[in-house]
């Protein structure tokens, strides 16, 4: 096995066999700034799958019987049929042992040809698809990852801005057996679409050792009446299985930003003017609202600016005729700018961590768990206390969450009563995170509480928005009455919006208040009016008490099932740039565009203080021997019960010879992975913040 640093990776040259190997070679080293120790490793790496072309590998799971389950996520289309639509396939003929026994298998090589590129390839054994985007489901009225109205209609037959293809998306996959043997049960897949899409499907192992799926019978739970009670869901990114297993799905809602980047709401009420600042969560209740960013580049021209997660506005409409809206807007096959009215979503109810309760029932029962905040949640890990839980956000200039409800969550008969507290994690020694590469900053964590609360007194103050409509868009905020002339009055409803704010939702005015006595008197001693605000605007609020509100892409988190104290907690940093590598705040590390996975011991109380990397990816400009067999852009994780860590690419390729994302397993040293305990000993006087000793 190649030892994964640049100068070993460089002097093998493996990727040089193939004549597209030594393409840019020259340009990429010339005047190349490359970050120390990337890529680097603390471990072992071997490569075991790769997926096809155009798709992410998501949504791992290793069930009882030790296989792995993981998604094609939005393949190419121009894949060989079945890898051109989106799937969930099982890996049959190979077994993750966990138990000590050996399962080593022959690393896998990159994907050279067109044939090898257009499909899943595995290290060992086959990769089997169960269902895919579109199959027939329920005894055929309805089909896989498709959300539908509440007269039937498939959402899919709408005009207007989608949030991807219907269906194509899938991540998150949890198994909850059936079976004593684990040979039988639920698959709950998760789709990022708008509105959102979980599925739950029975699967079942026969004596040969395959999986088939029952498709008759599997469900969009989305399309029950309890989940339409909630609000639905949207863009279901990954998730996890709770100790007391029920499946835990993740909203991965990008729209909430209400300021871009590292702006604050101060620095906009400073201003006067959000130019330059607002985000897309403005722009929720605006006719079309992924048409926002044009139309803030008409109105404002070069002083335009990039409305942080406007693209992910896509869908918004197409939610609210999932719940009953009537689709004013839609007129001989177009999308027009007619304004919806009632049934439109509130925007509060998204961007949660969704429990189905009850998952083997005829009909399980949706929880969101109002309590954890709301963000662009990619992935929740729920510690063995029961109490405690990590949640990572995904996108630019994010935060990192730890929610610990005051009681075990699965203790509470009724889920409006779990109570707990919020916190956001606070990078401390920030000296020793300035300009320094990434392989040599442990990250030292404190955790800033945000606030006290329960999910019913959440919900309640989400409630208060649920009456909102595209027609308070313009009538709040536009002088021209819509119905004369509606282009007239969009323009200066967005030109308010963009500097003012919209004045339907929390207004900037009640962010800086809530901060200013929360300065004063602690999170317990906010008005309570305002003990809402960091709950409903998570991000904007942790940025004013100077949270580290500047993680780029922290995707997946997890560890082993029933960890204790010295056991560790994973965290995929898919990018490591932006808002971690810029000139200010907090973080100021050197960037490492092909991203860091880190690990944090656990303590007593499962707690985590330590963010030390085990993983660095490459830098982008890195030539084809450097980055072909090393992991990018790292995003899913999950830690088997044996300590080794399963890490899924979702890459930018940068100079890499071959397409295809890839699926790696990491193996940390010999006495320092979990259930090992080990003790390295010693500091690294030449690398402020490290407080292990190193080598690769």
């Amino acid at each position: 096995m190649v030892r994964l640093d640049r100068r070993s990776l460089m002097a093998t040259s493996v990727a040089a066999a193939a004549g597209a190997a030594t393409m840019g070679l020259t340009s990429a080293q010339d005047g190349d700034g490359d970050t120390r120790n990337a890529p680097w490793v603390d471990g072992d790496l071997k490569r075991f799958a790769t997926t096809a072309f155009g798709a992410e590998v998501t949504g791992p799971f290793v069930t009882e019987t030790d296989e792995l389950i993981f998604s094609l996520q939005h393949p190419s289309r121009d894949n060989p049929e079945p890898f051109d639509r989106g799937g969930v396939g099982v890996v049959e003929g190979f077994q993750f042992q966990q138990d000590g026994t050996n399962d080593d298998f022959e690393e896998l090589a990159a994907p050279r040809t067109d044939e090898e590129q257009g499909r899943v390839r595995v290290a060992d054994g086959e990769y089997e698809l169960l269902v895919q985007e579109g199959d027939p489901i329920d005894g055929g009225d309805e089909r896989f990852g498709h959300p539908t109205t509440p007269d039937g209609t498939d959402v899919a037959e709408f005009a207007g801005s989608r949030y991807g293809d219907v269906g194509y998306n899938q991540d998150m996959n949890q198994f909850v057996a059936t079976a004593d043997d684990g040979t039988a049960g639920y698959l709950f897949t998760n789709v990022e679409t708008s509105p959102g899409s979980i599925t739950r499907m029975p699967i079942e192992r026969d004596d040969d050792g395959g999986w088939h799926a029952d498709l008759e019978n599997t469900e969009n739970l989305e399309n029950a009446a309890a989940f339409r009670a909630i609000g639905g869901t949207r863009i279901n990114c990954y998730g996890d299985l709770s100790p007391w297993e029920t499946p835990l799905s993740a909203e991965e809602n990008y729209a909430h930003p209400r300021v871009a980047g590292p702006a604050t709401v101060s620095d906009v009420v400073e201003r006067g003017d959000g130019v330059g600042r607002r985000g897309a969560a403005a722009f929720w209740n605006r006719p079309n609202p992924m048409d926002a960013q044009e139309a803030i580049d008409d109105v404002f021209g070069d002083e335009s600016w990039s409305l942080q997660g406007s693209w992910a506005l896509g869908g918004v409409e197409m939610l609210a005729y999932y719940l009953g809206a009537d689709p004013v807007d839609q007129a001989d096959g177009e999308n027009t700018l007619e304004p919806i009215g009632e049934g439109y979503p509130n925007p509060y109810r998204y961007g949660y961590i969704v429990e189905i309760r009850d998952p083997t029932a005829d009909e399980p029962t949706p929880v969101k768990h109002w309590a954890m905040g709301r963000a662009a949640f990619e992935a929740p890990d729920v510690q063995a206390d029961r109490k405690t839980v990590y949640l990572t956000s995904d996108g630019e200039n994010k935060g990192v969450y730890k929610f610990v409800a005051d009681r075990p969550i699965h203790s509470y008969e009724d889920a409006g009563d779990v109570a707990g507290t919020l916190h956001v994690a606070e990078v401390t020694n920030d000296e020793a995170a300035k300009s320094h590469p990434p392989a040599e900053v442990d990250l030292e964590v404190e955790w800033v509480e945000l606030g006290h609360v329960s999910n019913a007194e959440v919900e309640s103050w989400i409630a208060e928005y649920d009456d909102l409509t595209q027609r308070d868009y313009l009538e709040t905020h536009a002088d021209t009455d819509w119905e004369d002339d509606l282009e007239a009055a969009l323009r200066e409803a967005d030109e308010a919006v963009a500097r003012g704010g919209n004045r339907d939702l929390i207004t900037d005015e009640e962010i800086l208040e809530w901060a200013e006595q929360y300065e004063a008197h602690g999170p317990d001693g906010v008005d309570e009016e305002l003990r809402k605000v960091p709950f409903l605007e998570t991000r904007a609020a942790a940025k004013e008490i100077d949270a580290t509100v500047e993680f780029r892409k922290a995707e997946g988190v997890d560890s082993i099932d029933d960890a204790t104290a010295g056991d560790h907690l994973y965290v995929g940093i898919s990018e490591l740039n932006d808002g971690m590598s810029d000139d200010e705040g907090d973080l100021r590390i050197q960037r490492v565009d092909g991203g860091v996975v880190y690990r944090a011991e656990l303590d007593e109380d499962y707690d985590v203080s330590t963010l030390e990397p085990v993983v660095v990816g490459a830098d982008a400009s890195d030539p084809p021997q450097v980055i072909d067999d090393v992991p990018i852009n790292i995003d899913n994780v999950l830690v088997l019960e044996d300590g080794r860590v399963l890490l899924c690419e979702d890459a930018s390729q940068y100079n890499r010879t071959y397409p295809n994302d890839g699926l790696w397993v990491y193996e940390p040293e010999d006495g320092d992975g979990d259930r090992g305990h080990g003790n390295d000993e010693g500091a690294d006087e030449d690398n402020p913040g490290r407080g292990r000793g190193r080598g690769c």
